[in-house]
């Protein structure tokens, strides 16, 4: 990587997104005494003043997490939610230039209905659409849907990409200028730019063409956030950003080069991919106040409610976890988890590395669910990601404010400024759709232009006649 010659600084600006979730991503925000936990997560206008601050920010985009199925120990946090997408409908109304990124599992839609929802949210946001692809761990979900239990990990990824083809094919089944509105010779549209997908797979069987015109950005921004070797194996082939996690710089780095070289090896460029690790930032004006204000939240997390999460996330008993003990020795490997494999890796191996009891690890946990957690003063915050971001351990970051919405005020009133001063990061929008953002093409189709040689409308209006 080039450096500059000047500041020694690894070149360009980063990307921020904001995850934006109810009270904020640390379990115990709602307990704050400025909390609201009644209804943060189905308040549209709390919604929406939150993405408006993003805005007001710079960033690239916000997001919304998604699952399925009600958590089971609801007393532990806020819990209700809106479905994202229609979020996202609502926020492309009160937003003009922000990305709008949500959830969305390849388990549990078909292809079709998803593919048309966010091409129809990509054109009323006028290019702003983003899909992050998950494929949904958990038996109770799939109860839902009438199965007995979750489709094996490696089953619910080849799905995954089979589900990602189609939709390609359903986003390109339009071409640009398929439509000719020709009201003197009564033809509305070229029948011959218009390609059903014809789709028959192990999977998927989807014959025709989306009801939706192809969209201001093709299709929408690519996400993908699992880190496994599955997840990593998808993210090389379709991501355009990836939200991962991690706890030191080295683990870090060693993801973003894995990942980068995966991609290159599936013939794509590496820096059409986007490598955003989580952080979850507590600010203060000095770095007591910042640590104060961390301890003041872990101290307000009840320990069984996070022992049991944390139990079910190991797959244990939640007596084989005293408080006070470190974890057991005898833990399930890896491969044997059906789950959410690389965060289970995450969890254990920083347990094992920093010698944690279960007390401690449930406060490590409380801030960001195995995210990096950040306590001190904004350029302290601005300081740490610009350390990543100049080692090439991430090309931006997911921001998850541990209290909203005054983690993501803090952080876009008093970070946001510094990495501005560096020449980090925007200093305003260039572009109005979110491709544009992360500095990503518009895709081109995967059918070639029929403008050259295509009929003329009368030559059209005379087909069938």
């Amino acid at each position: 990587m080039t450096r500059d010659a000047a500041t020694g600084h690894r070149p360009g600006r980063f990307h921020l997104n904001a995850f934006l979730m109810s009270t904020g991503h640390h379990e115990a925000s709602w307990r704050l005494p400025e909390s609201s936990p009644d209804h943060t997560s189905t308040d549209l206008a709390y919604l929406q003043r939150l993405a408006r601050t993003a805005e007001d920010g710079l960033l690239d985009s916000v997001f919304f997490a998604d699952g399925p199925g009600l958590r089971s120990d609801v007393g532990r946090r806020p819990a209700g939610s809106l479905d994202p997408l229609i979020v996202l409908t609502a926020l492309a109304a009160a937003t003009e230039r922000i990305g709008l990124i949500a959830t969305a599992s390849t388990t549990y839609n078909s292809p079709y209905n998803l593919a048309r929802r966010f091409a129809s949210i990509d054109i009323v946001s006028g290019g702003r659409a983003g899909w992050n692809v998950v494929t949904t761990a958990g038996p109770d979900v799939a109860r839902n849907f009438g199965l007995d239990d979750q489709p094996a990990h490696a089953v619910r990824y080849q799905r995954a990409a089979e589900f990602l083809d189609v939709a390609y094919k359903l986003w390109d089944s339009w071409d640009d200028d398929a439509v000719l509105g020709d009201k003197e010779q009564g033809v509305w549209a070229d029948a011959r730019k218009i390609h059903p997908a014809a789709h028959v797979g192990e999977h998927f069987s989807v014959a025709g063409a989306l009801t939706t015109p192809r969209s201001p950005q093709a299709r929408p921004l690519i996400v993908q956030a699992g880190s496994s070797e599955d997840g990593r194996t998808l993210a090389a082939r379709y991501a355009e950003a990836v939200f991962t996690a991690h706890q030191t710089l080295g683990d870090a780095r060693a993801f973003y080069a894995d990942l980068k070289t995966r991609t290159v090896a599936a013939g794509r460029d590496p820096q059409g991919v986007k490598i955003l690790p989580g952080i979850v930032p507590v600010l203060g004006s000095t770095e007591a106040e910042a640590l104060a204000a961390e301890r003041e939240l872990d101290e307000l997390i009840v320990p069984e409610y996070a022992r049991r999460q944390l139990a079910a996330t190991l797959r244990v008993d939640p007596e084989d976890l005293p408080l006070d003990r470190q974890l057991p020795a005898d833990l399930p490997d890896e491969d044997e988890i059906e789950g959410a494999k690389s965060r289970y890796t995450l969890i254990v191996e920083l347990a094992r590395r920093e010698r944690l009891t279960v007390r401690e690890l449930i406060g490590r946990l409380g801030g960001g669910r195995g995210h990096r957690t950040l306590a001190g003063t904004p350029e302290q915050i601005a300081d740490a990601l610009q350390e990543w971001y100049d080692a090439e351990a991430a090309d931006g970051f997911n921001v998850m404010p541990a209290v909203l919405p005054r983690g993501l005020e803090e952080f876009t009133g008093h970070v946001v400024p510094i990495l501005q001063e560096r020449g980090l990061f925007r200093t305003a929008y260039e572009g109005t759709t979110l491709r544009e953002h992360y500095g990503l093409e518009r895709p081109a189709s995967r059918y070639p232009s029929s403008t050259a040689g295509a009929r003329t409308t009368a030559e059209l209006a005379g087909v069938g006649a």
